[in-house]
């Protein structure tokens, strides 16, 4: 088979891999449909709401505040697990190997799965906060082992597209989530603890698929130093070529990790090495939160419905269509287009998008077209987020650093994305009160400044090995003089005893 190709093993593999994504995205979203029935529920087991008819206008008001602080909580919990266990990443991704730290973690997607579908067999609030906290520790988790590994079993040709593929599961199980959603399927009175139990589904599937997925060949070979065992699982993976180029590229990082000591996240921020490697890394995971994304999901609905339209959830559906037809574009376009174009490409255009969202806003009570120019900003905004900043940040991380530091880089990249989530989502409703119809200039300034970033300082890695993307970041610290070998060992061994 043609390196080129793309072998059943391979497709098996990145597509077990990417449940995990999947899951991750039908937990983001699912949350948000059942809203006003979980309150209610929550109401009714803290006794600060009597039965009430679905109709009733009481749950139409603004809940009892307690309800609205363990409501509040149900939703955060999930950022706080995500943020604590992507510190994680890279001691589970390295214990037992890839493969083996997916198949383990997805014990706690089925422990969360089961809390929260047996919300009202318990106190409901209880559960589906347990229920959160311990899917958010799954998911910080799995956002950092899936691109691992898929970018690690990925030929060099594909692995644009393959990385892509982890973000356009996460925008499909957003859209999964808020479909089943709706009041008439399982967003009722009677069924949103199944609804919310679904979170768990993927892990069982995953659970049987990936014992007939091969471990990293990179990992067998560059952690382990098991040649043969490397070979095999690339044969797989492969198929009958030459695949000796990819063994010499191997076995020169090999090489250069036994130069190195373990490279912890302390070490991996303490060493100039990886510097700039690092910031450009955390800089582009910040370019995707702070874009105004999850903003522009918040506002979508209350923008529909003064344009007029008669049901707004499902045009929000309608964005979450958007949303996963353009990640497939992206999946199309990454390798071909390269990746810092796709991301110069998605940030100016949302720049755009969010001063024409500012504009239609202000004026949206004095001209009544203007709702027309909030709604198409608001496409064009999603539209532009996973061409670019939506799916590269995820895989490019794993692109950047060799296979030494990788698990630390990407568990350190995590941890800034998913605190960057919980920030904008604990801060956004005080700034938008604050800022009122001018909040979107706010991020559009941001906007602004991660262009200029992009355009200066993220290199060009498609079609290029993990080592000569290492030599460019080398290349631009040129003109300071070289580490001798054995002062930059010194270095690494002081930085890892921290």
């Amino acid at each position: 088979m043609d390196s080129g190709k793309l072998s059943g093993t391979l497709i098996l593999a990145v597509f077990t891999a990417v449940l995990g994504s999947l899951q991750y995205g039908y937990s983001l979203g699912v949350i948000n449909a059942p809203q006003k029935v979980i309150e209610r529920h929550y109401g009714r087991a803290l006794g600060v709401l009597q039965n009430v008819s679905h109709s009733d206008n009481a749950t139409e008001g603004l809940p009892h505040p307690t309800v609205l602080m363990y409501w509040s909580l149900s939703v955060s919990i999930f950022s706080i697990g995500g943020m604590i266990s992507s510190f994680f990443v890279g001691f589970v991704g390295d214990l037992r190997g890839r493969v083996k730290g997916m198949l383990a973690v997805n014990v706690l997607a089925v422990t969360g799965g089961l809390l929260m579908g047996l919300a009202n067999k318990g106190v409901p609030h209880i559960m589906v906060i347990a229920g959160r906290a311990v899917m958010g520790f799954y998911c910080g988790l799995s956002s950092g082992l899936v691109p691992m590994y898929v970018g690690e079993i990925a030929p060099v040709a594909f692995r644009g597209a393959l990385g892509t593929l982890h973000q356009l599961a996460i925008v499909s199980g957003i859209l999964i989530s808020q479909v089943i959603g709706l009041d008439f399927l399982l967003g009722n009175d009677a069924l949103w603890p199944v609804l919310l139990g679904l979170s768990g589904a993927p892990a069982i599937l995953q659970s049987l698929l990936l014992p007939l997925c091969p471990e990293s060949p990179r990992y067998l070979y560059i952690k382990l130093g098991r040649e043969e065992e490397a070979r095999k699982c690339l044969k797989r993976f492969r198929g009958e070529y030459d695949f000796s180029k990819e063994l010499a590229e191997m076995k020169k990082e090999k090489e250069e990790v036994m130069k190195e000591a373990k490279i912890s996240i302390v070490t991996l921020v303490r060493l100039p090495t990886y510097r700039q490697q690092l910031f450009v890394a955390l800089m582009m995971h910040l370019s995707q939160q702070f874009s105004g994304i999850n903003a522009i999901f918040y506002y979508s609905t209350a923008i529909f419905y003064k344009a007029g339209v008669a049901e707004p959830v499902y045009a929000t559906i309608g964005v979450g269509v958007i949303n996963t037809i353009f990640t497939m574009v992206s999946v199309a376009l990454v390798d071909r287009a390269g990746r810092r174009t796709m991301t110069l490409i998605g940030l100016g255009g949302m720049c755009c998008c969010a001063v024409a969202m500012s504009v239609g806003l202000v004026y949206l009570s004095t001209y009544s077209w203007m709702s027309y120019v909030s709604m198409a900003a608001i496409f064009l905004f999603v539209c532009f987020f996973e061409i670019g900043p939506g799916p590269i940040p995820w895989f490019i991380v794993a692109e950047l650093f060799s296979q030494g530091p990788r698990p630390a880089a990407l568990a350190l990249a995590g941890c800034f994305n998913w605190t960057s989530n919980f920030i904008i989502g604990m801060c956004f409703p005080y700034v938008e009160a604050l800022c009122g119809s001018y909040v979107f200039t706010i991020f559009a300034a941001f906007l602004f400044i991660f262009t200029l970033f992009t355009y200066f300082r993220v290199p060009e890695t498609k079609g290029k090995t993990f080592e000569e993307i290492a030599a460019e970041f080398q290349g631009r610290r040129g003109r300071r003089p070289p580490i001798p070998a054995a002062t930059e060992l010194e270095q690494l061994k002081s930085s890892s005893e921290a």
